[in-house]
């Protein structure tokens, strides 16, 4: 097993393991402990109890961040006409239709972060499935990235809004922010995503739903987060 740097252990002796913190505590043990150089992603493995292979118990949607993710989202639109138009004057930074598919096409060009498509243009965007699909690209219906609220989907695209899917294992993994933000910030980030979560818990579900919560900065070790706080707030 390859051994871990000084750097590294040191923030490990650090964090108690065997304990699970309340969430600010948490995020400030997180910045305090840090040692990489470069404003660092903030991360949360929320862990759920459901079976991902029954399809009633996939867990899949979107949230919007109340203070992003503090990086810049490069947003692709196929439309026409007018929402063409609408699409760039809600900031999206390359629309298009028929061209933007053979661009893709023919140059293998993906220099973007998020798409979105109107219903009517699906069936062009269905020719460069094979090359958005594996990079998490392709428009979806189910996280409204197939939509005529074009305008609406921009921006909140250009927030940060963020997609999540539960993995084979249940777990969702999703971005929160950078280190550098606020603690209060970043809780609030990921109650907003704890909230969502919460809506989409399916009535298939037994048990436990919320599992377990681990906090992590792209440098960092895992801090296990105590979830009732946070399971208490949902409405």
């Amino acid at each position: 097993m390859a051994r871990r740097g000084k750097n590294y252990r040191g923030m490990v002796s650090a964090i108690d393991r065997t304990k699970q913190y309340e969430l600010v505590p948490a995020i400030e043990l997180l910045q305090k402990v840090k040692f990489a150089k470069f404003d660092e992603a903030v991360e949360v493995a929320i862990n759920l109890g459901v079976n991902p292979r029954h399809a009633d118990q996939m867990v899949r949607g979107a949230v919007v961040f109340p203070h992003g993710l503090g990086k810049t989202v490069r947003v692709a639109v196929f439309a026409k006409g007018e929402k063409e138009n609408e699409a760039r004057e809600a900031g999206a930074d390359f629309v298009g239709g028929e061209d933007l598919v053979k661009k893709i096409q023919s140059e293998n060009w993906l220099d973007f972060d998020k798409a979105i498509a109107t219903p009517d243009m699906m069936g062009l965007v269905g020719r460069i499935g094979r090359l958005l699909g594996p990079r998490g690209l392709m428009p979806n219906p189910k996280v409204g990235t197939v939509t005529f609220e074009i305008a609406k989907a921009v921006r909140e695209m250009k927030a940060g809004r963020v997609e999540f899917r539960v993995d084979k294992a249940g777990i969702i993994h999703a971005p929160v922010g950078r280190i550098s933000f606020e603690a209060g910030k970043l809780s609030e980030n990921i109650q907003a995503l704890v909230d969502q979560l919460m809506r989409l818990k399916p009535s298939t579900a037994k048990g436990v739903y919320v599992k377990g919560m681990t906090l992590s900065s792209t440098m960092g070790p895992g801090i296990k987060i105590d979830t009732n706080p946070l399971i208490g707030n949902v409405a």
